[in-house]
């Protein structure tokens, strides 16, 4: 552990659960060691951030929540736009929220612009909480630039990167719009290692990985206990997170392709956006939840259902648990091939998610012991990456080096 005096820090995120919960243990670390935490984040979040001891600072966001998924739209320019828009709002908020008490440290989501803008403004080191992958040497011209390029010979896409322009201008900023979003200062990766592509490539004089940052989630999200029916079954674990949920035919096929097999238990979550009813009669061995305390059934279960978000993923690996990985959206695609690419699980494409093809697949990867040796391989690895201590520890060696 790194001796840092006690300090102020602030930590600015976005009202998603994917972008919150990754970071949550690392704030109650830090509190833990004696720091005041300020963690800037809309209402919808505030008694989540109080409980890590935290002091939540409110906001207000012009960003779609978490229950409006359709509202992103379909193209990129479309999930661009309102992170800047909100940028812009928030700003003169945030602002005005630190002053007269501005911290000696920032952090910030990978989404939270104006956390940047502020620390340059008070003059102290920003560290990125990065919950997902971080650009690798060579990233913009094999990803980056392509994909702008195309963006920037739209109206729209030259009308963003002008506001963006602008925004910058005004707040002192001289970098460009593209490396102020993706490449920071420093950066914490609050994921293994295992799911970063091209990880040989990441430079790690700004990125450390620390992998999974879990603690003990029981007074939140309580525990899962084992149904007396389901004593000596295997567990199947489904879930699609939190947004990506009204899925009730997915949810049929997945009860349907397990309902008939007398070894195996499913649990399976629905989120807030499938009513229970949709899915019509159930078999006994299907039990049924809104939410579920993931990480604790995971430590019990024998294959994992998944959309493969950040979160998930990395809690399937870091229990070892084969993963079928069937993604909804953003960066749960590549997580998926990820997964796959290391031998602990298959790529589903939603379309072809049917109870055959899902049967099939869960009994392959669990009857499969190579698949259980790369699966324990990775936990071990994982499990010397350090989480939230070293996180906790990388940010007060920040603290420590402050002038």
């Amino acid at each position: 552990m790194i001796s840092a005096k006690p300090a102020h820090i602030a930590m600015f995120s976005i009202a998603a659960h994917g972008h919150v919960n990754p970071s949550i243990e690392v704030i109650r670390e830090l509190v833990a060691r004696g720091h005041r935490v300020s963690y800037a984040i809309p209402a919808p979040f505030a008694q989540k951030i109080a409980e890590t001891g935290a002091t939540p600072v409110i906001w207000n966001s012009t960003l779609p929540a978490d229950d409006e998924p359709e509202a992103w739209g379909t193209e990129l320019i479309d999930h661009l736009e309102p992170f800047l828009a909100d940028a812009v709002q928030a700003l003169p908020q945030l602002a005005a929220a630190f002053e007269g008490d501005e911290p000696d440290l920032v952090l910030h989501d990978v989404t939270s612009y104006p956390a940047r803008v502020l620390a340059h403004r008070w003059g102290v080191p920003a560290v990125s909480l990065s919950p997902n992958l971080v650009a690798w040497t060579g990233y913009e011209e094999e990803v980056g630039e392509p994909m702008t390029a195309e963006l920037r010979a739209t109206e729209r896409g030259r009308a963003y990167y002008a506001r963006f322009r602008a925004w910058l201008d005004e707040n002192g900023i001289e970098e460009d719009s593209d490396p102020f979003v993706g490449r920071p200062r420093r950066s914490i990766v609050l994921i293994p290692r295992a799911l970063q592509p091209h990880a040989d490539r990441v430079d790690a004089s700004v990125h450390t990985f620390v992998g999974a940052c879990q603690g003990d989630r029981s007074a939140s999200q309580g525990i899962w206990e084992r149904p007396a029916a389901a004593a000596g079954k295997k567990v199947l674990l489904v879930s699609l997170g939190s947004t990506f949920t009204k899925q009730p035919a997915f949810y049929r096929a997945c009860a349907e392709a397990f309902g008939d097999l007398p070894d195996w238990h499913v649990v399976l979550q629905i989120g807030k956006f499938t009513d229970e009813a949709e899915l019509g009669a159930l078999p006994a061995n299907v039990e049924v939840h809104r939410w579920v305390p993931q990480l604790d059934i995971l430590r019990q279960a024998d294959a994992f259902i998944t959309h493969a978000g950040a979160g998930g993923s990395q809690e399937g690996l870091a229990t070892a648990t084969p993963m079928v990985a069937v993604p909804q959206a953003v960066d749960q695609f590549g997580n998926a091939d990820m997964l796959q690419g290391l031998g602990v699980a298959r790529h589903l494409p939603m379309e072809q998610a049917d109870a055959r093809t899902l049967r099939e697949a869960v009994l392959a990867l669990v009857g499969d012991p190579q698949v259980a040796a790369r699966a324990e391989a990775i936990r071990a690895q994982m499990a010397t990456e350090g989480g939230t201590r070293q996180a906790a520890d990388l940010i007060e060696a920040e603290l420590a080096a402050r002038p």
